[in-house]
């Protein structure tokens, strides 16, 4: 007989990305959603999710997030309401977190002021542990905060 860990990480082989086992019993995806280069600059749009398994109490804890992380030189800055001219470097890094995200990623991607073209659907993975987790007996619920799986 298979036990769940065993199920979540087989479902990671179907997914964009696998699932890695991290400390403290924790299963990890990340995956990289969209990617934009331009000259002299990159940004990065990844999803990431943490599994916490709690066989006592027969829960899964999930987290979930939407980050961005753009780096390289702009032609000048956008600071407030005044356009700095020439060049400068620039890092920047924003993220988005939610409980009931809905809908293709496309549209939290606006939340970043960034525009990206790709096509993935993560409510199917929320969809898809929670099944599992339903299929084992398990209860299966949504964390807001990467440091309540702990």
């Amino acid at each position: 007989m298979t036990t769940i860990k065993e199920t979540l990480i087989k479902l990671g082989e179907s997914l964009p990305a696998k699932f890695a086992e991290a400390k403290n019993d924790l299963l990890r995806l990340e995956y990289t959603v969209a990617e934009r280069k331009s000259f002299l600059s990159k940004q990065r749009l990844t999803y990431r999710c943490k599994i916490k398994i709690d066989d006592d109490k027969k829960m899964i804890k999930f987290f979930e997030i939407l980050s961005e992380v753009g780096s390289g030189i702009s032609s000048g800055g956008y600071d407030g309401d005044d356009m700095s001219p020439g060049f400068g470097f620039r890092a920047e890094k924003a993220k988005y977190t939610s409980g009931a995200r809905e809908g293709s990623i496309e549209e939290q991607s606006v939340l970043f002021g960034k525009k990206y073209n790709y096509d993935f659907d993560y409510k199917k993975i929320r969809q898809e542990i929670k099944n599992i987790a339903d299929n084992f007996g398990y209860g299966f619920e949504i964390v807001y905060r990467e440091s309540a799986l702990s």
